[in-house]
């Protein structure tokens, strides 16, 4: 492991505005936070949106800028990404954003229900080839209807038309409400400045000519979520970061 890497860890530790998981919590036992994020980490009743695998929380810390009467909370298991978030929050002087390291397999440990308002999905990797590991799939679904508020909001935005195809099919198959469903987001007029926010990885795909996708959604009743049928066009390429491999 570099110095450069050990030196971010270090500074986790101290960052005021950082929960790590990995230190702090045993497996899937409650965090005690759970329940209490806006009186005890916040200290406001505001509420709190969650950025799910944050990555360099570019979209966090963004948001917390646009809207300071609201909280939002990036969560990764990646603390050398996290840093990168946190840090910026730090020097902003952002005092409505915070940061979680930890598996979003355990995200029910960390919120209770109803406690979240918003999901945000900013570009997660398609898992073409392992279904239940999905940020979309119907089990991740069932972990965040828990914990979102009853007109709460997933918001997925993705370069990957496999997931995005694989999404909506999801979101058809179990009647789920639909706000907003974009194939080519800078082609269209639904583009706002809170959409227009480019992470590094968004950039990436931009540059690369690839479309991003956005799809908005909510939860309609208590039904087991069904998974849809199989056979999307998978994608022909990769991120530079997981295989060096162009498309």
């Amino acid at each position: 492991m570099g110095k450069n890497k050990l030196a971010k860890f270090a500074d986790l530790l101290t960052f005021r505005n950082v929960i790590q998981a990995p230190v702090d919590v045993p497996a899937f036992q409650d965090y005690p936070l759970k329940g209490k994020w806006s009186s005890g980490f916040f200290q406001n009743q505001l509420p709190i949106i969650l950025e799910l695998g944050c990555g360099k929380g570019e979209y966090s810390v963004s948001l917390a800028e646009m809207f300071p009467d609201k909280n939002f909370i990036g969560v990764d298991i990646k603390g050398a990404r996290i840093w990168a978030g946190a840090k910026l929050a730090l020097d902003r002087g952002l005092k409505n954003v915070g940061f979680l390291r930890t598996k979003i397999e355990m995200i029910g440990c960390f919120f209770a229900d109803g406690e979240i308002t918003e999901i945000w999905l900013t570009f997660p990797d398609p898992r073409m080839e392992k279904n239940r590991r999905r940020l979309t799939a119907a089990c991740f679904l069932e972990k965040y209807r828990k914990i979102l508020s009853d007109k709460g909001i997933i918001h997925l935005k993705t370069d990957s038309n496999f997931l995005f195809q694989y999404t909506s099919a999801l979101v058809e198959k179990n009647n789920l409400p639909v706000f907003s469903k974009i194939s080519n987001l800078y082609a269209s007029d639904m583009l706002n400045e809170v959409l227009a926010i480019r992470t590094f990885y968004e950039k990436q795909w931009i540059d690369r000519g690839i479309e991003i996708k956005y799809l908005a959604f909510g939860f309609d009743g208590g039904l087991p979520f069904v998974e849809p049928d199989s056979g999307f066009e998978r994608d022909t390429y990769r991120s530079f970061g997981r295989s060096a491999r162009n498309f």
